[in-house]
């Protein structure tokens, strides 16, 4: 099989890497298998102090691969699959190393919340990040409605929510989506710089400080999965989220009816 996803140490720093560029890091199954593996193995190594996750070519990852939406090609029911998903993401919350993400390009959907689970978030000056689910008559499942909430708002949350609306790094930078922006030739070095740094430092003080502010927060987002897995179960069973899956293998228009 090869190699969706890379790996590699540096000073103290886990760099895992999504590498299906010629797609913008598209997930397919195949990806999402070896990613949760690669960042598995990365927190359980001795030497890891940090997390850093990010995308080869010009996008962190353009979401879900469109061919395979919807499809359980090894019989998981539509619960199993997300809360897999949702586990994969709250083991970088859980994590112990503070996770650093590095975002360029296409930040989109599951992969636009995988993001949001860092602890800080580096952007190109050319990101272009949105939660389209609602296109295919669903919603975000992995903890956008807590994580997006809890950093942009509840209004700012909706509104991208239920129009999927893209935008760009400014706008990621305003709303709080993402903490500092670099030029797009710089931000694997910046990431780099700001991960091995974060390697570098106490790392009893480093957990304790991460712990800390995690729990402000880590029930409520855990309730918040919880509610997104019922509500995105239930809409996998929708005539809405049939038509849009119609509609994409027909090159037309979705009609929606609200069934």
């Amino acid at each position: 099989m090869a190699d969706l996803v890379l790996s590699r140490h540096v000073d103290g720093v886990a760099v895992v890497s999504f590498n299906r560029p010629e797609r913008h890091n598209a997930l397919n199954d195949a990806m999402i298998d070896q990613w949760r593996e690669a960042v598995a193995d990365a927190l359980a190594t001795d030497g890891t102090r940090c997390l850093l996750l990010r995308g080869e070519g010009l996008s962190f990852s353009s979401g879900r691969d469109l061919q395979e939406l919807g499809s359980r090609p090894r019989g998981e029911t539509d619960a199993e699959y997300v809360a897999a998903a949702q586990a994969a993401n709250l083991a970088l919350v859980r994590a112990k190393v503070p996770v650093v993400a590095a975002m360029q390009g296409h930040a989109i959907g599951g992969a636009f919340e995988t993001a949001l689970c860092a602890d800080v978030r580096l952007a190109a000056d050319d990101l272009r990040c949105s939660f389209p689910e609602i296109r295919s008559g669903l919603v975000p499942d992995t903890g956008a409605s807590v994580m997006a909430t809890a950093l942009a708002g509840a209004s700012r949350t909706k509104l991208l929510v239920m129009t999927g609306r893209t935008i760009d790094a400014t706008t990621a930078l305003a709303w709080g989506l993402v903490d500092e922006l670099v030029a797009v030739d710089r931000l694997d070095a910046a990431a780099l710089d700001l991960a091995t740094h974060l390697a570098a430092a106490p790392p009893v003080a480093v957990r304790a400080a991460k712990r800390l502010v995690d729990q402000a927060w880590l029930e409520g987002l855990e309730a918040g999965m919880k509610r997104e897995l019922d509500a995105q179960v239930a809409l996998f069973a929708t005539a809405d989220h049939a038509e849009a899956r119609a509609a994409f293998r027909e090159r037309r228009a979705p009609t929606f009816l609200g069934l």
